[in-house]
């Protein structure tokens, strides 16, 4: 396990950082690579590389001058930024994740892991209990481009016999950093917000039920599916998998249990129509049979641990 030399791409987000670091604990050779500047957390503790996923060259490079053996392609436009700008969003999400599948094939890289997303679901989509196996008819250019994603994915297992593996991410809640323009961001934002004055204003209808995950749960998650027996991965698109799921009024009165006097109003903008064409509630049940999955935080365990741990 030690021997392998991991790369992860998009090395600086809101998951790559933590994931990094959590990696670094696990694997002697971890390199993160980023456009962005990374934290002095991630900068101190391994090498970090600048890089653009759209430059196939670069990445090649990377990829044989390190003899990297697992990817972790995390470089994604998201939602709500992506609606600003479909044409980046596209280019950034698709030919980025096909650079690092053909990188992948070319180079002998032994595994990949790629993150789809609940955007892959659209209005037509079942609601509740939203099952592995369902319509997905996405309404952004980025749940387009994770569905679209989730096909090429499962294309190069079955084409190309390379060991991908994916999650449909929830919502992701973490103190560590912030949101990167994404519609469950306001999930985030609130306990800042609540920390600094008490006070915030959601971007969402008080009653917007929405699936989340607290990111300890996301990264020990994402690290298990990765260590699991190759027999025991058999959904090559992306599994389906949760944790909570709760509306931004329910997240207040948890909040309100540490912080009495906090408040709320709502301004719903243009992300409101976005979370409406989402799942309000997961099934993930398939994950849990194959390779064991099962969240540990809920909506107070979580609340408790972020407010203590936001400076």
């Amino acid at each position: 396990m030690a021997t392998d030399t991991i790369l992860i791409i998009g090395a600086c987000g809101q998951i790559g950082s933590e994931l990094t670091m959590a990696l670094r604990k696990i694997y002697n050779n971890v390199i993160a690579a980023d456009l962005k500047e990374p934290s002095e957390e991630v900068k101190a503790s391994g090498l970090f590389l600048r890089l653009d996923v759209l430059n196939k060259v670069s990445l090649y490079e990377v990829i044989k001058k390190h003899q990297v053996t697992q990817i972790y392609h995390l470089a994604a436009i998201l939602s709500a930024t992506g609606e600003k700008n479909p044409e980046l969003a596209w280019r950034v999400n698709m030919k980025g994740l096909r650079n690092v599948l053909d990188g992948c094939i070319d180079n002998g890289v032994k595994k990949l892991f790629w993150p789809s997303t609940i955007a892959v679901f659209g209005p037509t989509t079942p609601r509740q209990n939203t099952p592995q196996w369902t319509v997905t008819e996405p309404n952004t250019i980025y749940g387009i481009s994770k569905q679209a994603g989730e096909r090429w994915c499962d294309y190069y297992f079955q084409k190309r016999n390379l060991d991908v593996r994916s999650v449909r991410y929830p919502g992701l809640i973490s103190y560590k950093t912030p949101g990167g323009g994404g519609t469950t961001d306001y999930a985030i934002d609130i306990y800042f917000e609540a920390k600094k004055k008490s006070f915030y204003s959601c971007f969402l209808e008080n009653h917007t039920r929405l699936p989340m995950m607290y990111m300890p749960d996301a990264i020990r998650g994402t690290i298990e599916l990765m260590e699991a027996a190759s027999e025991k991965i058999k959904v090559r698109s992306s599994y389906n998998i949760s944790a909570i799921s709760f509306t931004p009024e329910e997240q207040a009165a948890s909040i309100k249990k540490c912080i009495p006097d906090f408040t709320i109003d709502y301004a719903p903008d243009f992300r409101q129509k976005i979370a409406e064409s989402w799942p309000e509630s997961i099934d993930d049940s398939v994950a849990q049979e194959h390779w064991s999955w099962k969240p540990q935080y809920d909506l107070d365990a979580m609340t408790k641990d972020m407010l203590e741990n936001i400076s």
